[in-house]
């Protein structure tokens, strides 16, 4: 994980949807802080910086709520489907030491035995960990696998400290030969051995016309 990052925020006490358009008209994005038995505050975040943030999956912001300080998690981030805008973002309360249920990508590395492909049956991983110590992501090696080999989630290998939480027999990925590839595979072995018996067949017609000059 990154170090945690400052923003500055200010509280928000004009809602709906005008109110909120006039934020983000402002290069500002609405929040809401809660958790921790907390109520919650709803809060304006600085556009572009916040944006840099949370391209990080699970991002830590130190907040300084109008000169109040606040550790807290990304957990949601509310785009517009068309212009992938920031409408709206929800962070969770953490506190240092504590640990935290997260989603962690998962990414591939290497390569699979020549032939085939890997396919990434689950594309993150649910772990406990401490709030600060949230990786971006864990890494599955599949270099020279052959084809039917599997990594389940147990094998997975976690940072120090961190829990699986994703049940230990989820298939994460799991390595294949390409249908494609199988049939080609097939229809080489297929053309091989039609084309030893036709070999074969001319061998035993080239001997039988032999015979058939020999006895003239």
């Amino acid at each position: 994980m990154a170090d945690n990052t400052k923003l500055a925020a200010e509280i928000r006490t004009k809602f709906g949807k005008g109110a909120a358009r006039k934020i983000r008209a402002n290069d500002k994005i609405p929040a809401v802080v809660y958790g921790h038995g907390t109520e919650p505050q709803h809060i304006t975040l600085p556009g572009h910086e916040t944006m840099l943030i949370v391209r990080t999956a699970n991002a830590i912001i130190d907040l300084d709520i109008e000169g109040t300080a606040q550790l807290a998690l990304v957990k949601d981030v509310q785009r517009d489907p068309v212009r992938q805008v920031i409408e709206h973002i929800d962070l969770v309360v953490v506190r240092r030491g504590e640990k935290v249920s997260v989603d962690v990508p998962v990414v591939i590395e290497g390569e699979s035995f020549s032939g085939t492909i890997h396919v990434q049956e689950a594309s993150v991983l649910t772990v406990l960990v401490e709030a600060t110590k949230i990786p971006e992501h864990v890494v599955v090696n599949v270099e020279d696998l052959q084809d039917g080999a599997q990594i389940r989630a147990s094998e997975v290998e976690l940072p120090a400290g961190a829990e699986l939480e994703t049940d230990p027999e989820t298939l994460v990925v799991s390595i294949v030969t390409p249908r494609a590839t199988a049939d080609d595979i097939a229809a080489d072995e297929e053309a091989a051995e039609a084309g030893a018996e036709a070999g074969a067949e001319g061998e035993v017609a080239d001997e039988d016309a032999e015979s058939e000059s020999d006895s003239e």
